[in-house]
């Protein structure tokens, strides 16, 4: 029996959906299955275009499909940013399940309200909390992700507390989704600190000392264009590009980051 390959697949669910247009750049290395629910979000006309834009960096119906999302889950996204994934996730757990976006204060949280506030029927059932006071009852969490934090909390010195925080939240069996910028196993450690790339023996020593079993990487969001040696780190690159107009194509020619994909499990007991 023939298997469908992912875009193919994508692309037959759209169509039963009644022809909704594709996002661009799906990527095709992930063996796991993008359910009908996932390929419309991501491909949802509602989508700003520069979010769209990035979909060849971010593969996100692969990503959130490795992490097993799914409508009906209490799902927590946490420090959203510019609300890149939210404009995808919170469209896709309005009707069925609860999202949150839980951003620690300040200016990332004001634009944040203001996104979700600005279209009420896309949003209006997100629901915007603080970190790490988050009004969330303890072990009520299916699912939590982050992307592109992690590098932060090993910055700042604040990973071990934040790993305990997503550990206490999620339920027992319930899954941490981490997306990161990737540092070579090889390199000095001490790049941590500085780069905005981690190693992933790293990231997985920090869920692992909080009680999180190890389950399944993936190279969905892999990038051999990106060697990582960059002499003012990940930020370089784009989308930030912080050596603005100087060797902007170089950069532009690279893309985004490598990035490590990681899933993780709460303990059943």
């Amino acid at each position: 029996m023939s298997v469908m390959r992912p875009r193919l697949f994508i692309a037959a669910t759209l169509l039963a959906l009644g022809g909704l247009p594709m996002a661009p750049a799906i990527a095709q290395s992930s063996a796991t299955p993008i359910s009908a629910e996932i390929a419309a979000a991501v491909a949802a006309p509602g989508r700003t275009a520069a979010n769209v834009a990035r979909d060849t960096y971010r593969h996100p119906a692969e990503t959130l499909s490795f992490f097993g999302v799914q409508p009906g889950q209490v799902l927590v996204e946490y420090m959203p940013g510019g609300g890149w994934y939210t404009e995808i996730l919170a469209p896709l757990l309005r009707d069925q399940g609860i999202f949150y976006a839980a951003q620690p204060a300040g200016r990332g949280t004001d634009a944040l309200r203001a996104m979700l506030d600005g279209d009420p029927e896309r949003y209006g059932k997100a629901r915007l909390v603080s970190w790490p006071e988050t009004g969330i009852a303890p072990g009520s969490v299916d699912t939590l992700l982050t992307f592109r934090n992690i590098h932060n909390m090993v910055m700042r010195g604040t990973e071990a507390e934040q790993f305990r925080a997503f550990y206490a939240l999620l339920k027992p069996g319930g899954t941490l989704g981490i997306v990161d910028h990737r540092l070579p196993e090889t390199r000095d450690s001490a790049l941590e600190k500085t780069s905005g790339y981690l190693k992933v023996s790293t990231v997985r020593r920090l869920a692992e000392a909080a009680g999180f079993v190890f389950e399944d990487s993936a190279e969905i969001n892999a990038n051999p264009k990106d060697s990582a040696d960059w002499e003012k780190g990940v930020w370089m690159l784009p989308p930030t590009l912080s050596n603005g107009a100087v060797d902007r194509d170089k950069y532009l020619a690279v893309g985004e980051s490598d990035r490590m994909t990681l899933r993780f499990r709460k303990p059943l007991d």
